[in-house]
């Protein structure tokens, strides 16, 4: 049976996680970065907590690091930035086995690994709740930075990839009976979804090949697609118009209703959402591949209205209170 936190230590604790960090990082009271010249400083802040980001119902510790490092790999590719590293604070309650906090930071690692960064330094603290903060460092250049207020009407409104997957995946995770009509690979496949999603550093390079060092407003969709649309149009002062949504394949076989919910208020599926000219909008989406696609227009005014898919229906207005909000009432339709 493996030791648990508090029979190990702290220093000894400090001493089994240090592989998993960057060695030229580590030893000192602080990380030393140098960003190139000419380049902006990005910094970012995540936390998940046991309980509300993730149970061990649904969420492996392997996961749970791996979700933790995605979710601030995606906050620096929202603001077009590359990163240079991440620091992790822990909130480590006494009783948790240390091999399963080995396999939280072997998540963070392989996730990390993917995008040639690693973790640079942080902290750990006796919690009653597992509790991870990570703090991600990024660089971009002031021409190549994705900001929420650049707007402007005409703008197309491109994602990088379909959403609800992830919600889809966690209802199975929680009530396996759900979504029998599904096929297994695609049930697999909404679960991974959920469990270990990718971060669009993917993106960046395609966007500055096709659209290099001009104005793109945007943000990633990890508060769902709507809350995406619904921040930028309030940052930028605009309104927009969807005329489509990215719902996977797989919905076809679920109730429509649901499935545009789902999509529209889903979250964490860690797509891009960006606003530029239709045609590198066109440009950038052909290059990323089928999976992403123009979904409306800004427009001015400060609404955001869903179009109806037949003429016969009637146009629906998205607002923020729809989606999950951490302090707030339970989201209704």
């Amino acid at each position: 049976m493996s030791e648990t936190v508090a029979e190990l230590g702290e220093k000894a604790i400090l001493q089994r996680l240090q592989p998993y960090c960057s060695g030229d990082k580590l030893g000192d009271d602080a990380a030393v970065l140098e960003p190139l010249p000419g380049f902006l400083l990005v910094v970012s802040t995540d936390m998940l907590v046991d309980g509300v980001h993730f149970s061990d119902r649904t969420t492996s510790p392997f996961d749970i690091g791996w979700r933790t490092a995605a979710a601030n790999l995606s906050d620096l590719a929202a603001m077009g930035a590359t990163p240079l590293g991440l620091t992790v604070g822990l909130g480590l309650p006494p009783s948790l086995p240390v091999d399963q906090l080995e396999q939280i930071y072997q998540g963070i690692s392989a996730c990390l690994q993917q995008h040639r960064t690693t973790v640079i330094g942080g902290d750990i603290c006796r919690s009653e709740v597992l509790t991870l903060s990570m703090t991600a460092l990024g660089q971009v250049t002031p021409q190549q930075q994705i900001l929420r207020t650049t707007a402007q009407p005409g703008d197309a409104i491109l994602v990088t990839g379909p959403h609800g997957g992830s919600r889809a995946g966690l209802e199975i995770l929680q009530n396996p009976e759900w979504g029998e009509s599904i096929s297994q690979d695609d049930r697999i496949a909404l679960c991974r979804a959920h469990q270990r999603p990718q971060p669009r550093l993917d993106v960046l390079p395609l966007l500055r090949q096709h659209y290099p060092d001009k104005r793109v407003a945007g943000m990633d969709s990890s508060d769902g697609l709507a809350d995406a649309v619904l921040q930028i149009c309030r940052a930028s002062d605009v309104g927009a118009v969807l005329t489509g949504l990215p719902i996977p394949l797989m919905f076809t076989t679920i109730d429509p209703q649901l499935a545009q919910e789902w999509t529209l208020y889903g979250g964490e599926d860690f797509e891009l959402v960006l606003c530029l000219p239709p045609t590198a909008a066109a440009a950038v989406a052909q290059s990323i591949g089928p999976n992403a696609k123009v979904i409306g227009q800004i427009v001015a005014g400060q609404t955001v209205t869903l179009m109806p898919p037949t003429p016969a229906a009637t146009a629906r207005t998205l607002t923020l209170q729809q989606g999950f909000q951490h302090f707030g009432a339970p989201a209704t339709n």
